[in-house]
Formats: C-alpha cells, structure tokens, sequence
C-alpha cells in the first residue's frame, strides 16, 4: 500500500494518555498540517483516559492507521469476562461508554502488522524465521479469526505461553496463540526463536540463552525496517533497520513519534499515570 513518507508519522505505545497524544498531535500538525499517523498499539489502558484516546484515533478516520497490542486484545478479552481486570487496569470507562460497543467493533477489526514501503509495524516483535510477507500471512490469519463469527471463542483461546517455538505445522489455536504471542508480547527469544514471554527487563540483562529479539542471527525481516513498540524498559530505538517507539509514556516518561521520511523525532513529556511494579 503506498504511502507519503513525508506526511508520515510512526507513533509508539498511549496506554490511554489523551492529553500527551493531543500535545502530539498539535506538534506534528504545526509541522505538517495533513499528517497521518500509524500506532503501533497498545491505545488504551494504565493511563488515565481510554476512552478518549479511543474515540480520537477512531475519530482520525482514514489518517490513523493502528495495529493491535497486547493492552487492546486485554480489552476485548475484558469485555466478554474473558479476563479479570488486573488492579493497574483503567478500563471501565470504556466498558461502561454508551459507544461501547462501536469502539470494541472498531477495535477489533484493526490489524496485528502492517506493510508499507519497506516498513513492517507491529506491536511487539517478529520471529527469526518469518520474512515480512510471511510475518502478514500469519497476522492476517489473526484478523480473519478477530474479524469472524468466532472471534469471541478464540478470545478464551488465545492466552497462554504455548507453543514458545514457532512451527509451520502448527494448527488451530496453538498456532493463532502462537503468532499472538509473538507479535504483541515478544521481547527476548533464543537462535532458532524460542520465545522468552517473562522477562520485561532491558534488552542488556543478561538472560543465558537468549536475546532480543531485533538481534537474532540471520532475522529474516532484516531486509525491512521493523517499527514496534511494547518495550518501555528498551526505550527509543533508532538502527538503520529498526525504530522502536514505546519510551514508556504511562510511566512518567515521553510520547514519541518518528517521521518515516527522514527520522525527524517528535517527543512530549508525559505526567506518570503509574509506577513501575
């Protein structure tokens, strides 16, 4: 799908901060008047406003592309008592919104990747083994589930830490569960992509065995540049190949959005709407 680069901005993890996503916004439009804007999920949750950060990236039409996080599948999963709210959790506000169902529908019907010009987004990572076209066959295989007439059922399906190994053989939900987990939980795997799904420390811990995931030998998406976020520990990335977004904005840190042009980085400062732990 063809994009103007220049007009173009990646933005990284809101957790439902609304007043920092306006700040934003306004600084980029100062810049570029008719941006547009890609998310590389996890809109909502932890931060103080979900709602209406939800209900201004909806309202963004056809400028606001969006890939789904973790924090977006926990508010699907949430609304059908899938999964408990955990105490951190600030989503009642949209369980409770008269536009409820809309915003759900919305979000659900949004993507787990994106390809376009040479950019890969996704929220968290992408196994070594899965080239860019592979890695959008095997979201879209989530999105056709997501988008289906099962796609609560495979809600109560999807959690889980198995199978940590990807395997072209794979069926059914373990191999839905699979790719999930891979692209929005991802952080560290070994060589041959065994997934490590606990460890949320920086990616210079010392963990035997394993490594972020960007830096797995041989990583088949290295002929693209890959756009996540997920990894607030991580922080800004910027490699020739690489930009990772999530500079930790619910917990007292920035905002971030990337021009995909030239890099151009715009940043606000974002009040703490948690603490760490």
């Amino acid at each position: 799908m063809p994009i103007d680069s220049s007009a173009t901005y990646a933005i990284g993890d809101l957790q439902g901060c609304y007043q920092s996503l306006v700040t934003l916004i306004d600084k980029i439009e100062a810049i570029t008047p008719d941006a547009r804007f890609i998310f590389v999920g996890d809109l909502v949750n932890r931060g103080p406003q979900s709602l209406q950060t939800l209900r201004l990236i909806r309202s963004l039409g056809e400028r606001a592309q969006v890939v789904l996080g973790n924090h977006d599948l926990h508010l699907l999963a949430a609304a059908h008592g899938i999964r408990k709210l955990h105490r951190s959790d600030t989503l009642d506000e949209i369980l409770n919104a008269p536009d409820r169902e809309e915003l759900l529908d919305w979000l659900r019907h949004r993507p787990l990747a994106l390809l376009l010009q040479d950019h890969l987004f996704l929220h968290a990572g992408v196994l070594p083994q899965w080239s860019a076209t592979k890695t959008m066959a095997l979201a879209q295989e989530v999105t056709d589930m997501l988008q289906g007439p099962r796609w609560v059922d495979f809600l109560r399906e999807m959690y889980g830490n198995q199978p940590l190994r990807w395997d072209d053989a794979l069926k059914g939900n373990e191999r839905l569960r699979c790719i999930v987990n891979a692209l929005t939980r991802l952080r560290f795997c070994n060589k041959d992509g065994t997934m490590e799904l606990a460890a949320k420390e920086s990616a210079g811990i010392s963990l035997p065995g394993y490594l972020p995931w960007f830096d797995a030998p041989q990583r088949q998406t290295a002929d693209v540049t890959v756009v996540f976020g997920h990894w607030s520990t991580l922080g800004l990335v910027l490699r020739p190949n690489l930009i990772g977004l999530d500079t930790g904005c619910v917990w007292g840190g920035k905002l971030t959005a990337v021009r995909l042009a030239d890099r151009a980085l715009l940043q606000v400062s974002c009040p703490q709407a948690q603490r760490p732990g």
